[in-house]
């Protein structure tokens, strides 16, 4: 009976082991895939490749605290249609309002000033019109020049509409509710949808 108990038990003990060496070892991983990103550039660098290949630029202007900046991230610049179309059509740049350090272009630099509680770099102010709200999407055209700042959290769709909008110069053109109504609603139908 002894004997039947230890083989009984090599048995299991053997059984065990040739079940645990077929199992894998780490757990197959699917396929990973790739997201698709906005290619942010710095100030410096897109004021830089402008020079060489003229491009819009839409600017980010957000602050590390800022909520609303953060669910812009998450939600409107993550969609495929707006990444693709921006990295296409832009150099696209995001800009701390509330950096320290010094931003030259060309000739002119911008400084951090100081205000007592929380500073704002000049460059910001500027680009905002010294209307300081988060975040503020802001649109130059290839010569630098500001063709308008729009602030406040845009989703997906409405920044699809004022990408396009500025992208193909549809603002010399139209009011921007008529381009909504017609030539967006035409050429752009489908970009959003299940996007």
């Amino acid at each position: 009976m002894n004997r039947l108990l230890i083989f009984c038990a090599a048995f299991v003990v053997l059984t065990i082991c040739a079940f645990r060496t077929t199992l894998p070892i780490e757990p197959a991983s699917s396929p990973k895939v790739e997201n698709k990103h906005i290619k942010w550039l710095t100030i410096q660098e897109a004021y830089a490749l402008t020079k060489k290949k003229p491009k819009k630029f839409v600017v980010d202007v957000y602050t590390d605290w800022c909520g609303w900046c953060k669910v812009m991230d998450r939600e409107t610049f993550s969609k495929p249609a707006i990444v693709d179309y921006v990295n296409e059509n832009y150099y696209a740049v995001r800009l701390n309002a509330e950096q320290t350090q010094d931003i030259t272009l060309g000739k002119e630099t911008f400084k951090y000033v100081s205000t007592g509680g929380r500073g704002v770099h000049e460059l910001a102010a500027a680009l905002l019109r010294n209307q300081m709200s988060y975040p503020t999407t802001v649109f130059l055209d290839e010569k630098f020049q500001l063709i308008q700042p729009i602030a406040g959290y845009l989703e997906p769709r409405t920044f699809h509409q004022v990408i396009t909008y500025f992208g193909r110069d549809y603002h010399q053109k139209e009011p921007f509710d008529q381009y909504k109504a017609g030539t967006y609603a035409k050429e752009f139908k489908a970009s959003l949808a299940g996007k």
